[in-house]
């Protein structure tokens, strides 16, 4: 990223460290605020990033690149914490509810009536921001004018981190548990005076873990639908700009947001994972800032841009690369466009099942009914990755034949002539179980000619979720059924001599947890097809530029202690244990600007024992420490859960410490009923 220094930019930019903002009922949000010098005297556009992951300190250095830069091209930039977070009064109780909201809506209404802003305001956000950006976008406050939406999703049932085909996601867990920490964790004294410590135990107080809540809206009800903007797309009057990459896991909303809206939108998707695309990993990283600034000059400024004539989809289409379990540095590939989405290039190919065979559309196939079956090992989904990259290595999945070893796999003829795909490939299967109660995982993969498999996209579907996840239905036992399972959304080229490799589990753990107890599957291959979204190229392609990134420099950041970030697969041979163990420590660093010090340390513990359902159990442990002169304090936070056939399990504890001394704990033991999970 080129970094651009304050005498580049066109306007001076003046920093507030902290402004209150009050909300109607008078609790304060804390935010730190970037903004022309000149604002005063000729008022801009507020731009704001509304979020709980504490503006003073954990996501200063992010912050610190485009805070400026936005400033310094002609807008209020805000960065809010949200209520109960960082130096925000109150206190925060889930994700996305309605108070989050109303604050929302509310900071939207203080922007526009101060001074300094001419009236019109913008949101934009990442993840948790993105969301509630198209949440506050679908209240309809007057004053927002357009938002920038990345990294989220517009249902928060099929493809957030809770649930996924209505199986349960291992990141519901992982989530619950990051949430766990940064809602119990104190404000600074600096910013709150004395009042820190009253305000931290209300905090704690306060604290009860959201994962039993999560565990117990298991299926898609009022929950979800409350949060979810596809319940009423018609509700969103501003432009939307929707960003994500295919190492994220929100790509799928790109596409039906560019389907169902009907206000100027505009979609984009790179190789990234979770993370801004000016700090894009893998690469190419692109000039982000710069699109931002292209939205909001034309829908907040009413300056000609360019933007309203886009392609309504740009996106990567990958290249095939090796398996590696460690983030690429650079995805091959190149950016190609849509005009509208669904695009008339794309076009759906079934491909037909065999006993082992995946056969094109144009190839004769012998009609004989056969059938295949399988019951996986619990080891099967080791080499799967994480649901979601968060930029981190290792987290992107490995060479698949491990996983195809406890899997149905059907492959592909060696390719005659490359095929590339665009959007969401559908695996139309005919199948039964032995049990009332049991899950497929679903991957399409590049096999390259020297048998390395790359996964190239997935999917998950709890078979009781056959007929959709409102009112789940057990299986009759060997009963035949048709089941759709819809895979990650994706744009990928497999080239001439590759292999198309379709793999089907009854497990996929830890991304997922598994069944009550363990069941066969069986596949019923004459009647079942993979759906491809074959897309043909155009003449005239490589058109599509995007500038190379910049931004701001990050704030500073110096290392006392070295973190680590890694994945660990144990096996014990003589118990026949098998774990995958996640290291996630960004160690001990200081923020010199703030004299601040801080701590960060999560360790994550999948496990299970041989094909015993029993055994079952995730673990999550985080520490989070501030300290600045004689002021020290420290959260640790410990999850455990396990599983019945009948139950969840979760066990919670939350202990807080200033200095060396316990100043809180609390212990919390739930059994949480299962209900066709």
């Amino acid at each position: 990223m080129k970094v651009v220094s304050p005498d580049e930019l066109p306007h001076r930019v003046r920093a507030v460290e902290n402004l209150w903002i009050p909300m109607a009922d008078g609790t304060r949000l804390a935010a730190r605020m970037w903004i022309p010098e000149s604002a005063e005297e000729r008022p801009v556009p507020a731009v704001f990033e509304y979020i709980p992951y504490r503006k003073r300190d954990l996501s200063r250095q992010r912050d610190s690149i485009h805070g400026p830069y936005l400033a310094g091209h002609g807008y209020a930039f805000l960065r809010i914490d949200i209520r109960g977070c960082g130096d925000s009064e109150g206190h925060i109780l889930d994700e996305y509810t309605e108070v989050e909201i109303d604050d929302g809506v509310r900071i939207v209404e203080w922007l526009a009536e101060q001074p300094w802003c001419d009236g019109r305001v913008g949101l934009m956000g990442i993840s948790w921001g993105g969301f509630n950006a198209l949440q506050i976008a679908a209240r309809r406050p007057p004053a927002l004018g357009a938002i920038v939406s990345a990294c989220s999703t517009d249902d928060t049932y099929r493809d957030n981190l809770h649930f996924m085909g209505g199986a349960l996601l291992g990141d519901n867990l992982s989530e619950a548990t990051t949430m766990f920490a940064f809602q119990t964790l104190p404000p600074d004294p600096a910013v709150v005076g004395d009042r820190w410590r009253e305000m931290w135990h209300e905090r704690l107080e306060h604290g009860d873990p959201w994962l039993k809540p999560w565990l117990e809206h298991q299926h898609r009800d009022d929950f979800y639908r409350s949060t979810s903007v596809c319940e009423d797309y018609g509700a969103i009057q501003v432009p939307v700009m929707a960003v994500s990459g295919w190492a994220d896991a929100f790509s799928n909303a790109v596409f039906r947001l560019m389907e169902h809206l009907e206000v100027p939108r505009m979609g984009l998707i790179g190789p990234w994972s979770h993370t801004y695309p000016h700090l894009g990993v893998p690469g190419p990283a692109i000039g982000f800032l710069q699109e931002v600034r292209r939205w909001f000059d034309h829908w907040l400024r009413g300056e000609e841009t360019g933007v309203e004539r886009e392609p309504r989809l740009r996106v990567w289409m990958q290249d095939s690369v090796p398996p590696q379990f460690s983030v690429y540095a650079e995805r091959p590939g190149r950016w190609i466009a849509a005009d509208e989405w669904p695009a008339a290039s794309v076009e759906d190919r079934p491909w037909q099942l065999t006993r082992r065979r995946l056969l094109p559309p144009e190839a004769v196939h012998d009609e004989t009914p056969d059938e295949v079956s399988v019951r996986s090992p619990l080891t099967v989904g080791l080499s799967a990755g994480k649901w979601c990259s968060y930029v981190t290595t290792p987290d992107l999945p490995g060479d698949q034949r491990e996983d195809d070893g406890g899997s149905l796999v059907f492959d592909s003829v060696r390719l005659n002539e490359p095929l590339e795909i665009l959007g969401e490939p559908v695996a139309e299967l005919v199948v039964s179980a032995d049990a009332p109660v049991a899950q497929i995982a679903v991957r399409l993969s590049d096999r390259l000619p020297d048998d390395r498999v790359t996964r190239v996209t997935y999917g998950v579907l709890n078979l009781t979720h056959r007929e959709g996840s409102t009112q789940p239905r057990p299986l009759e036992p060997g009963e035949k059924v048709r089941v759709r399972v819809p895979l990650n959304a994706v744009a990928q080229r497999f080239p001439r001599g590759h292999r198309l490799r379709l793999s089907v589990s009854s497990s996929y753990w830890p991304l997922i947890w598994p069944s009550p107890t363990h069941a066969r599957v069986t596949v019923y291959p004459h009647e079942s097809h993979l759906h491809l979204p074959v897309r043909a190229p155009r003449s005239g392609e490589g058109t599509v530029e995007l500038p190379p990134p910049e931004g701001c420099a990050p704030g500073e950041r110096v290392v006392v202690r070295p973190g680590e970030v890694n994945w660990h697969i144990v096996r014990n041979l003589a118990t026949n244990v098998s774990e995958l163990q996640v290291v996630r420590h960004d160690g001990h660093f200081r923020i010199p600007e703030i004299d601040l010090e801080v701590i960060q340390r999560t360790f994550e513990e999948y496990g299970s024992r041989a094909d015993d359902y029993g055994s079952i159990r995730g673990e999550t442990r985080t520490e989070r420490g501030f300290s600045r002169g004689d002021w020290t304090t420290r959260v640790e936070t410990r999850t455990v859960l396990t599983s019945t056939p009948q139950a969840f399990r979760m066990h919670a504890t939350l202990d807080a410490y200033e200095g060396d001394q316990r100043v809180f704990g609390r212990t919390w033991d739930h059994d949480i009923e299962r209900r066709w999970v």
